[in-house]
């Protein structure tokens, strides 16, 4: 066994593709930092506020070498990542390679070796800058696909730390992660950590099932054994800890008089209709954006909703673009909105609202109040924490789910109506049954929901995962 590595402060440290902060560059050259809207960010600020904690990741600028600083008592480490990098590593290999082949290949996955050579490349640094904020002993959580083979580097690197990580998109089944040259590569990355996490129990026994066909280790249910030379080494264990929202902020934000205020000045600005739905995604091919719009299409054509008095607000916020997939999907998206406001739009009214944007929480937060249905119908997901958000936003017990039965949160949210995105027949039917739901049907099923969002949040998400893994032994490396 090797002996431990040099260590750093920090007693836990997260290590992410991002870090919390965006970074801009000013005409003169001066950098400066904005705090990050995404969900990790969310999820880990409570944990690093109560830790003496660092965060490694990319600082969002290419070829930028800045030193460690500080922010909220936090020490941000950034990863320098060159404009090769970008184009190898994260737009190449994680989101051409990975990102297709673990939500079904609904794009077809590509698979270049110099990729391969660069994720790899890309995950070593990672690791290396982990390991040189890490104390002895430390608590390291990795998160998302595009670092697993950070937990096997850092493990050789610092043998003495616990190491965690969370993934946060879908493990796929066994069938479609064998299409992958480098899977027992992947696999063995992954099996570095003492805990793996999935959003679904479904995705840890797909893991599982990985290492049963591509090692020769034993495993029993959720623990899988690492020997070496006959004797037990250690245990990794593979579990579902699906992830959640910052439900109570959200709670009170969509309770405040200003965004209630702004949710019916929305529905005002829409020309107040008789039913208004509303779609929220990134524009990505996973998220069954042209299969929702194709069925309100035909709704409409049916006479099933009325071309005069609905309106569906489609909010997709860009993404990706410069992979191919991406922007032809907008174009598709696009195309299909036009056909639709061409063929259904009167004059002063488009039966589809279309915004490439992003928007402020408050923002969003007028908009799930102002919806009476709002329609997650990705074709795969994770988890899928806008559906989470929605319910957070409805203290007026009132609104209607929709939700696709292949995201993670199907599996919590039993108040909603279930739907395969697939079957177009099926969703225009769960469609207009939400639109038409009894009231005394929809308060009991929004109730429900309510009782589950915000009696499991983001902190009791990071509280149950890290509660697991700080209950590993610690090991005597010195041995």
């Amino acid at each position: 066994m090797p002996s431990a590595a040099p260590t750093g402060r920090y007693d836990f440290v997260v290590v992410a593709n991002r870090l919390p902060v965006d970074a801009s560059v000013d005409d003169d050259g001066n950098v400066s930092w904005t705090r990050s809207p995404g969900g990790l960010v969310t999820a880990m600020a409570p944990v690093m506020a109560a830790a003496d904690g660092a965060w490694v990741g990319w600082g969002g600028a290419p070829d930028q070498e800045v030193e460690p600083f500080e922010v909220d008592g936090t020490e941000l480490v950034p990863v320098m990542l060159t404009a090769e990098d970008l184009e190898k590593f994260y737009e190449g290999f994680s989101n051409d390679t990975l990102w297709p082949l673990y939500h079904d290949v609904i794009s077809p996955p590509t698979f270049h070796r110099t990729w391969w050579e660069a994720y790899q490349r890309v995950n070593r640094r990672f690791a290396q800058a982990a390991a040189d904020q890490a104390a002895e002993g430390a608590t390291v959580w990795v998160h998302d696909y595009q670092l697993q083979l950070v937990p096997k580097m850092l493990r050789e690197l610092r043998p003495d730390v616990r190491i965690g990580y969370f993934h946060h998109i879908p493990w796929p089944p066994l069938e479609l992660f064998l299409q992958l040259p480098w899977r027992k590569q992947v696999v063995e990355g992954l099996l570095g950590a003492d805990l793996v996490g999935f959003q679904r129990a479904g995705d840890a026994s797909n893991f599982v099932r990985a290492v049963r066909r591509l090692t020769e280790l034993t495993t029993r249910g959720q623990v899988i054994t690492l020997s070496k030379n006959g004797r037990t080494e250690r245990h990794v264990r593979a579990a579902a800890f699906p992830i959640s929202i910052d439900s109570g902020t959200f709670d009170e934000l969509a309770r405040t008089p200003e965004v209630q205020k702004r949710a019916k000045e929305i529905r005002h600005e829409l020309g107040d209709p008789d039913v208004l739905l509303l779609g929220v995604d990134r524009l990505d091919y996973t998220k069954g954006i042209r299969h929702r719009i194709k069925a309100y299409g035909e709704l409409l054509h049916d006479g099933r909703l009325s071309t005069i008095s609905t309106t569906l607000v489609q909010v997709a916020s860009p993404s990706r673009e410069n992979v191919d997939a991406y922007a032809q999907l907008r174009d598709d998206v696009e195309q299909l909105v036009g056909r639709i406001n061409g063929d259904y739009g009167q004059v002063g009214h488009a039966p589809v609202q279309y915004l490439h944007q992003s928007f402020p929480m408050e923002e969003m937060a007028a908009l799930y109040l102002a919806a009476d249905v709002m329609l997650v119908t990705a074709l795969r997901d994770g988890m899928n924490l806008v559906a989470k958000e929605y319910v957070a936003a409805r203290s007026d017990d009132q609104g209607a789910l929709v939700l696709s039965e292949f995201t993670g949160a199907a599996d919590e949210l039993t108040g909603a109506v279930l739907v395969n995105p697939h079957d177009i027949d099926g969703m225009k039917d769960a469609i207009t049954y939400a639109v038409h739901m009894d009231p005394r049907e929809s308060r009991k099923r929004m109730r429900r929901l309510r009782r589950r969002v915000l009696g499991h949040d983001v902190n009791a998400w990071s509280q149950e995962f890290l509660a697991v893994l700080t209950a590993v032994p610690r090991r005597d490396t010195h041995v």
